[in-house]
């Protein structure tokens, strides 16, 4: 009997050191080693997928100039950002050049959130430290803006229901008249390798009230049978104030074009109260190549309000020279905004578009609803 106690005895003190070890080892303990730069952008990446923030910040090189509290918040998110609300899936890495003392890595990342599938990619220097290799971690680089006043003088539209209970949306209240300017139908990639159609067009909000629009497409085949219905969901500013105007996109996995005799375009609005505020002002648009060669449009935008917009979604309308609708082509950029400081963006473009084509940027937010507001 004493001999079997002490073995059990044995068996748990060897499992609980075995235990205590693979613990060490995975907050980056005894795993704080890269032997390779790659190694050194993955290793940091995989304690992030983990939200070991401190143990990713092993890899952080020391000229990066950052501490844990900072790398974090970029890393994981603040103040009610998409970010905050992501979960990183996968990281591809690559060595762009390496010598004996540094390196360049690309690290293309895939991370799932609220919205779908969010994609990011980083240029990372990776330097030796000793034996070695560590991330140089772009600081933030995000200016104190002393405390000012800021006088707001917005528009904004109020529903008065005469009794309580009301639905949100006043059902009971004639809609918003709202109108399709254009729409075009096209056949093309609709990303990740996806083919199929894509509804392209405009709406506008011709009434005196705000409204909360919507557009449903149908495609009907040779014989009137339907071959998908579809709406814009997030490619569109559903909140119009009046006489605004807003791209729409919607899209059809699979499709072809060829198999489509008719489409049919269904607008729907209804009355909700809306406001003017936040304004976000678009800085510094331009269009770009990146390092793979594929055509960007970049540009800064800064929240002219007074309060955090926590997630803000920019949507690019671009036109021929006979002002058609040719692409639509949004994004959400996973930092909040803060009042009064830049925050750069980023949307992808078509390559077969001429050089300079017209462009329009519009900014839908989502902010975090705030008590006593």
């Amino acid at each position: 009997m004493t001999i079997r106690r002490l073995g059990l005895a044995a068996l748990m003190a060897i499992a609980t050191l075995v235990l205590l070890a693979a613990g060490y080892a995975s907050s980056g303990g005894a795993a704080s080693h890269a032997n390779t730069p790659e190694a050194a952008v993955r290793s940091l990446y995989d304690h992030v997928r983990t939200r070991d923030f401190p143990g990713a910040f092993r890899y952080v090189a020391v000229a990066s100039n950052t501490d844990v509290e900072r790398f974090t918040r970029d890393v994981a998110g603040r103040d009610g950002s998409l970010r905050t609300l992501s979960t990183l899936q996968d990281v591809n890495t690559s060595v762009l050049h390496e010598n004996d003392t540094e390196a360049a890595v690309r690290a293309n990342t895939h991370w799932s959130s609220a919205v779908g599938s969010l994609y990011d990619s980083r240029e990372l220097r990776v330097v030796r430290e000793n034996e070695d290799w560590k991330v140089v971690w772009p600081s933030d680089k995000t200016p104190n803006v002393p405390p000012q006043v800021l006088a707001l003088n917005f528009l904004r539209w109020e529903i008065i229901h005469p009794a309580a209970g009301e639905d949100w949306g006043a059902q009971n209240a004639e809609a918003p008249r709202v109108r399709i300017l254009n729409m075009t139908p096209l056949q093309h990639d609709l990303g990740n390798g996806l083919q199929g159609v894509m509804i392209l067009g405009e709406i506008v909000n011709e009434d005196t009230v705000p409204g909360f629009v919507s557009v449903t497409a149908t495609l009907l085949g040779a014989n009137g049978e339907s071959l998908g219905q579809e709406t814009a969901f997030d490619k569109i500013s559903h909140t119009l104030l009046p006489r605004e105007v807003s791209p729409f996109r919607i899209d059809f996995p699979g499709a072809k074009l060829a198999d489509i005799r008719k489409v049919t375009m269904e607008p729907t609005a209804l009355l909700v109260p809306a406001s003017a505020d936040p304004v976000i002002g678009v800085l510094h648009q331009r269009i770009e190549t990146d390092a793979r060669g594929h055509k960007i449009l970049k540009g800064e935008l800064v929240n002219q309000s007074g309060e955090t917009v926590n997630i803000p979604h920019v949507i690019a309308t671009f036109y021929n020279e006979a002002g058609k609708v040719i692409w639509v082509s949004d994004g959400y950029v996973d930092h909040a905004l803060q009042p009064q400081i830049p925050e750069p963006f980023q949307l992808e473009v078509r390559d077969d578009m001429g050089a300079t084509p017209r462009f329009r940027v519009t900014v839908n937010q989502y902010t975090i609803e705030r008590q006593g507001a």
